[in-house]
């Protein structure tokens, strides 16, 4: 099935997309979670994982890209990909116990941590956090809200949708005097991390909650996975949440316009994605490339932007292995921009590829040697 799960066109029901949410694993392969993100010992030498498939696990941000992305692999090269989606912040764990061939984070580690922990970690793509709501009457990107306002709603200061703050962005939309729920991620999060640092750096005054993975919510209701936010806010009324725009694209879900640094209103789209990684300095991120994309200027800019990072192990015990897993992410660099344009996601340009190809990836070895030549 194309997309495996992440295509629904047409018209879904809340009651049924939260069951697809629950039960449905982010697999290119077969396998349960335990099976595809194993705990014990002897997967930590590889031993534990299948011949033939190569094993991820963590953001679910860039999750239906590397689903698509596994799913054209398999198709080429005969070789599949078990991603989990199971949260930054679990990529993090499962690659540093080695349970896994790959995590993925959009959190990016810094380079002290990356030393302590023995990983290597490059950009693989990048995306938009957008926000969505579920409002009888309100159409999709309809909806204006300002930095201000969204840090307000989710401090729990504002609290009604007919409240002055909002109903003055946006004069002639019908909006009721209705309580507005508020979603948050439940799991460590780096769509969290991308969303906390947009509100810390473009609405400091008023976001004062913190900026990372994990922080302690003012208010609101808390969802697992950007598949579990997409569920709650479909299912809730009066309901605001944010996504990754992949899953909103894909559910027909209301997003918002955000007014940028520049003082403009934009709209979620590949366009302004991309325009955000406009002032983007891969070269001087090195060595470990962490970069934060939020809050960019320029008037095109959509401002909740950020990038998603594989993270892998510097000591390889399996060389076959790991030289499968970078020939699947050359592949990915090299043939994925159709898919990833598709989907609304950025393909890193080739210049950013040989940076990472020249700076990164020699520094990953297996015996003593390079594992990518």
């Amino acid at each position: 099935m194309e997309r495996l799960g992440f295509v629904w066109r047409g018209v879904v029901t809340a009651v049924a997309l939260a069951a697809i949410m629950a039960l449905a694993l982010v697999v290119v392969g077969c396998g349960g979670e335990d099976a595809a993100v194993p705990s014990d010992s002897a997967s930590a030498s590889g031993a534990a994982l299948t011949e033939g498939t190569i094993v991820g696990a963590g953001a679910s941000f860039p999750a239906p890209l590397y689903t698509k992305w596994g799913a054209d692999y398999q198709g080429v090269a005969g070789v599949k990909l078990n991603y989990q989606s199971i949260g930054s912040g679990g990529g993090i764990s499962a690659i540093q116990a080695g349970t896994v061939d790959f995590g993925a984070s959009d959190a990016p580690l810094e380079q002290s941590e990356l030393k302590e922990s023995g990983l290597a970690q490059f950009p693989m793509t990048v995306g938009g956090v957008v926000a969505v709501v579920n409002i009888d009457g309100v159409k999709d990107a309809e909806l204006r809200l300002t930095p201000e306002v969204m840090a307000s709603i989710y401090m729990g200061k504002t609290k009604k949708w007919s409240d002055p703050s909002i109903t003055d962005l946006n004069p002639g939309l019908k909006l009721p005097d209705a309580k507005i729920n508020v979603v948050h991620r439940s799991d460590s999060s780096g769509t969290t991390w991308i969303f906390t640092n947009f509100l810390t750096a473009a609405a400091g005054d008023v976001w004062t909650a913190g900026a990372d993975k994990e922080i302690p919510w003012p208010v609101g209701v808390g969802s697992k996975g950007n598949e579990g936010i997409a569920a709650s806010v479909q299912q809730l009324k009066g309901s605001i949440g944010y996504v990754e725009y992949a899953y909103a694209a894909e559910t027909g879900m209301t997003t918002t316009q955000v007014k940028n640094k520049a003082g403009v209103w934009v709209k979620p789209a590949l366009k302004t994605f991309t325009a955000a990684t406009a002032n983007a300095d891969w070269k001087a991120s090195l060595p470990s490339m962490a970069l934060v994309l939020v809050d960019q200027p320029g008037k095109d800019t959509w401002p909740i932007t950020g990038a998603s990072f594989i993270l892998v192990q510097k000591e390889q015990k399996d060389a076959a292995r790991a030289k499968a897993m970078f020939d699947f992410f050359d592949w990915c660099f090299a043939n994925g921009e159709k898919a990833a344009s598709e989907l609304n996601y950025v393909a890193l340009p080739s210049s950013v590829f040989k940076i990472v190809e020249k700076d990164v990836w020699p520094g990953v070895t297996a015996d003593g040697a390079p594992v990518w030549k």
